[in-house]
């Protein structure tokens, strides 16, 4: 297509990690095993969650609602990679680029408030169990959920709408293996700088705000902990806390030094490597860090593997 002089691209081309043939099925086996068990791995908590009537309470409510939502985020930028990757083929069309930033700034901006819903909930339930059961009642755990996702929602569209409304003329190579917001701002055949600048303020208010949330939460939770806990509970309470505050700073942290900063700087591997962090490795920790580890869940999945024995009998 043509617009005025200028030729519109219709189409992008993922660079992705690797030009070199050989690498094509080793990366596609990799990301396809990891794909596998992040998607096992939530869908069994939400199985769980389901089935099990010990896990209806509000903290597993969050859980099974968030393994929705990861399922959903992987998906978003995982097949496309492994389509592509398979095939050989790169490209992806201009609405079929701007359809998968939106899907995953709608998720990726959910799961930011929903991580600090889930940090704020363990907070009330430690610090302040009397208030637990009005604080966090049915609807009060929906409204949190519903906020989070209106969140998301409401910068997608906006991001969304903001940046495919540039103009873009060539080159349409986008240096990365997803349709993330610095290398399609770096294509554009125009000057960015109001774009950049409602990236920053999105990302000071939804993952720095976020972040701030979560870490108020845990350092009040520590601190009651050890006021009120014997020397095992603490060394328990901080195992805990600490593999959660690894994968919220995993996520977060590298979240954050992708887009706290100029579009010009962008581009290298190291670059692709931290979306990495935040689109595939940090979904495939959650299960087992928030989730799989607990007690109640490996009894209920005890008891899940006996009762389907009892029923093949």
């Amino acid at each position: 297509m043509r617009r005025g002089n200028h030729t519109t691209v219709v189409e992008f081309i993922l660079v992705g990690f690797s030009d070199v043939p050989e690498l094509r099925y080793f990366l596609f086996s990799v990301f396809l095993c990891t794909f596998i068990v992040s998607l096992f791995a939530h869908m069994l908590l939400i199985v769980l969650y389901r089935f099990s009537t010990k896990l209806h309470t509000t903290m597993y409510f969050f859980l099974a609602n968030f393994s929705f939502l990861e399922i959903c985020y992987i998906s978003t930028i995982t097949l496309k990679m492994l389509v592509n990757l398979l095939s050989g083929d790169k490209s992806i069309t201009f609405y079929g680029c701007a359809l998968q930033m939106y899907f995953f700034l709608l998720l990726a901006c959910t799961e930011c408030y929903m991580l600090a819903a889930m940090a704020y909930d363990r907070y009330i339930a430690i610090c302040h169990p009397l208030l637990y059961n009005i604080t966090m009642s049915r609807d009060g755990c929906l409204t949190f959920i519903v906020a989070s996702w209106t969140v998301g929602f409401m910068v997608a569209i906006i991001q969304t709408s903001l940046i495919f409304s540039l103009p873009f003329c060539g080159p349409n190579k986008i240096n990365h293996f997803y349709c993330d917001i610095p290398p399609i701002l770096a294509l554009a055949c125009t000057d960015t700088q109001f774009n950049e600048i409602i990236t920053f303020i999105v990302v000071l208010c939804v993952v720095v705000g976020a972040f701030l949330l979560i870490m108020v939460s845990y350092t009040q939770i520590i601190l009651t902990i050890l006021k009120r806990h014997s020397s095992a509970g603490i060394k328990k309470a901080f195992s805990t806390c600490t593999s959660h505050l690894i994968v919220v700073t995993i996520y977060y942290g590298s979240g954050s030094a992708m887009y706290l900063r100029p579009t010009s700087s962008y581009g290298t591997d190291v670059d692709k490597f931290m979306s990495l962090m935040y689109t595939i490795v940090a979904p495939l920790l959650n299960p087992f860090i928030y989730s799989l580890r607990n007690n109640d869940v490996k009894c209920a999945i005890k008891k899940m593997i006996c009762n389907l024995r009892i029923a093949q009998l």
